[in-house]
């Protein structure tokens, strides 16, 4: 049973997803994800105008992956909004645990990136996302002020990742679960 190959568009987009994990974005030129991917540079360029339209594929990617998987994290967690506060942080414990795991995408790219520019508005908005999201949670679990607690879990993310950059440790993120757990009872009353 043969698979289909995968299209030129795929192959280039994987490679340089991988390789910017790795590397960064800036660490990366495009003569090595053209040689990597298998592709001849007139197809990467039919495919992305310029390396910072690739970086923009990447994050975009790397965006719907990684709210995915906060999602699916908070979701297994249970029913109650308190629960999926606390959730989240499992997606950071698998995160860790994965080989090669360097932190956060959208904190690395911002920091190789010139605010103003596009790449750099798409780091910001991703994060933006997820607080507003984790602010949301906060509000279904009945917090008191639910874009105080929304904050305080999106720092706790991302110094969990910041953290892990470092020393990809699920302790980190366990801690960091353990301190949000903390924050969630604090701020939101049980329910009877």
């Amino acid at each position: 049973m043969s698979t289909a190959r995968p299209s030129a568009h795929e192959r280039i987009l994987s490679t340089a997803t991988a390789l910017f994990n790795a590397h960064g974005v800036r660490g990366v030129g495009v003569d090595r994800i053209i040689a990597e991917s298998g592709v001849a540079k007139a197809t990467l360029y039919s495919h992305f105008r310029t390396k910072d339209d690739l970086v923009l594929a990447y994050l975009h990617r790397s965006d719907q992956h990684w709210r995915g998987a906060l999602r699916q994290a908070a979701e297994a967690a249970g029913t109650d909004p308190r629960d999926r506060l606390v959730g989240v942080f499992d997606a950071l414990i698998a995160a860790t645990e994965r080989d090669g795991f360097r932190g956060c995408a959208f904190t690395r790219t911002a920091g190789e990136t010139e605010p103003g520019t596009a790449t750099h508005a798409v780091t910001a908005e991703h994060k933006r996302a997820i607080r507003a999201w984790l602010t949301e949670l906060a509000r279904e679990a009945g917090a008191a002020d639910p874009e105080r607690l929304g904050l305080q879990i999106s720092v706790l993310v991302d110094g969990t990742m910041a953290e892990a950059a470092l020393e990809p440790r699920p302790e980190f993120a366990e801690a960091a679960q353990d301190a949000a757990r903390s924050l969630v009872a604090e701020a939101c009353p049980a329910r009877v």
